[in-house]
């Protein structure tokens, strides 16, 4: 499913240039440069130019300086980790929103790997690089909280599914949890039906909402349209991209995003439809504001 030499050209693109024995401590270097250097993203859906999700074609993402979200992410990535010698398992899950209840409703892939523990028995851990803000390295399967860098994430009991469990967002972030199924899946082709509303149903969410999201180990960044956000220990920063150009810095800096995969036409035209909803989305926050008496 995964070549020697896609693997190897895999692994450089996380900056890392040599294969090592399948430890804990490579997990941990491996997870941290893939959130840090592979951003989540909807550019493909909001450019109109979906790509389909099967393994094969996600890891091909990884390889050509791309990338897309949880499926594409994920499934690449447990891939790499299977070819690289450690015990990975898919799973069903659900994002919960904020003003939403909890749900598994597959439009999430997670991620556990087995790794011995210090009296050498086998222990899940969950592993994601496809939410693009959380988390930054591997979490054990074991219910507490976790601090990395300035955030935290609670693991507790599902109460969506009997034996499943819930990563609880850090409260400053954007979205409430995430609750995994404790079933392990064998293909991604139980996804296919969610890919195809979010990459290709005019009722996604996605088709006119361009995000880039990326995770340091200090900060989480997310692109949405032309606003920035920043969160770190000093809370949230917000601020407006005013031009193509800055645009296209912030992306390639920020979020290791060149767009690659887009002729300097078609660049335009993003920028184009960005500004546009922008400038739409000010329009109706005035008219809001009028409506309220803010202004």
């Amino acid at each position: 499913m995964i070549t020697d030499a896609e693997v190897k050209s895999y692994l450089n693109r996380l900056g890392i240039y040599d294969r090592k024995a399948p430890t804990q401590a490579f997990l941990f270097e491996l997870h941290q440069a893939h959130v840090e250097r592979i951003s989540w993203q909807t550019v493909d859906i909001f450019a109109g130019k979906p790509t389909v999700m099967d393994v094969r074609s996600s890891i091909q993402l990884m390889l050509s300086r791309r990338s897309g979200y949880c499926f594409h992410l994920n499934g690449a990535f447990g891939t790499l980790l299977q070819a690289l010698g450690y015990k990975v398992r898919w799973h069903r899950a659900g994002v919960q929103p904020i003003g939403q209840e909890p749900r598994i409703n597959g439009f999430h892939l997670g991620i556990t790997v087995s790794l011995a523990n210090d009296d050498g028995q086998e222990e899940p851990w969950i592993v994601d690089v496809g939410l693009g803000d959380m988390p930054y390295e591997p979490i054990p399967l074991r219910y507490g909280t976790y601090r990395q860098g300035p955030f935290s994430y609670s693991l507790m009991e599902s109460a969506v599914v009997q034996g499943g469990w819930r990563l609880t967002h850090d409260p400053a972030n954007s979205y409430v949890g995430i609750d995994y199924a404790p079933d392990v899946v064998d293909t991604l082709d139980v996804f296919t039906a969610n890919h195809k509303f979010y990459s290709r149903s005019p009722e996604s969410p996605w088709r006119d909402l361009f995000i880039v999201r990326q995770r340091s180990v200090n900060r989480i960044h997310e692109l949405k349209g032309r606003i920035l956000k920043s969160w770190d220990e000093a809370g949230m920063h917000s601020s407006e991209i005013v031009s193509k150009a800055q645009w296209r810095e912030v992306l390639a800096d920020l979020f290791h995003e060149e767009l690659v995969h887009y002729s300097e036409l078609e660049r335009e035209g993003i920028w184009d439809k960005i500004t546009r909803l922008h400038e739409r989305w000010l329009r109706e926050m005035e008219e809001q504001k009028y409506r309220t008496g803010s202004i």
